[in-house]
């Protein structure tokens, strides 16, 4: 039997979901399906974490839209570890379009649109490991 492929992720509570008074139920998803949790932070996002994390985005002309609601309230940063956790959690989540997310999914029960979609979970494992360090400093991992 080959041995389950453990993966470390980020996910992003939004916004959105705090506002929504959201986020215990979306940590309770994760948690019932299994994620180790080993570290969780609330923080106000800068001009240059934003910039960095969206940089794919940050040229396009409605990133002062996505800076400015990531900015509006603080956000929570929760590192996860589970079972093959980017695949799972991608899926638990739902598509980044809210208005086309099952519900079921965290997208498709909470969500509104394709910004206001309650979380960001990481892609790959290349960028959890990259988000949890734009994110968390050393030291503020469990292990």
């Amino acid at each position: 039997m080959i041995p389950a492929l453990m993966e470390e992720t980020l996910v992003l509570l939004k916004p959105d979901c705090l506002e929504g008074r959201k986020c215990g139920e979306v940590l309770k998803r994760f948690e019932e399906a299994g994620f180790d949790v080993f570290a969780v932070k609330m923080m106000r996002l800068s001009d240059e974490i934003l910039r960095e994390h969206y940089s794919h985005l940050a040229d396009k002309p409605f990133f002062p839209e996505i800076q400015g609601f990531m900015q509006s309230s603080p956000v929570v940063a929760i590192a996860m570890r589970g079972e093959n956790a980017i695949t799972r959690v991608r899926d638990m989540v739902g598509p980044t379009d809210s208005t086309i997310a099952d519900k079921g999914t965290i997208r498709g029960d909470f969500g509104q649109d394709k910004m206001r979609n309650v979380v960001h979970a990481s892609d790959s494992v290349e960028n959890g490991q990259a988000e949890l360090k734009r994110f968390f400093a050393e030291g503020e991992l469990q292990d």
